[in-house]
């Protein structure tokens, strides 16, 4: 039986979250944090939204709508 590599941690906003993933979707993972860690930047800097919760969704509904742009477009 293989044993699961232990959680990695990963920083958004300042606060540190343990991750469980595979070994090998590590770096993918650390990207994408890193990615949405600056998206919710933007959002908290501009200083229209307050509450980490509230940055979260706005960043989330931001990277879908990109993602379905970017969807959008390769169907054109």
């Amino acid at each position: 039986m293989s044993e699961s590599p232990p959680p990695i941690k990963v920083q958004i906003l300042g606060k540190e979250y343990p991750i469980a993933c595979p070994a090998d979707e590590q770096h993918e993972l650390l990207i994408a944090a890193r990615f949405l860690d600056g998206k919710m930047r933007e959002i908290r800097d501009t200083g229209r939204i307050i509450g980490s919760e509230r940055i979260a969704v706005m960043a989330g509904l931001n990277i879908a709508h990109e993602l379905l742009q970017l969807r959008q477009d390769r169907e054109d």
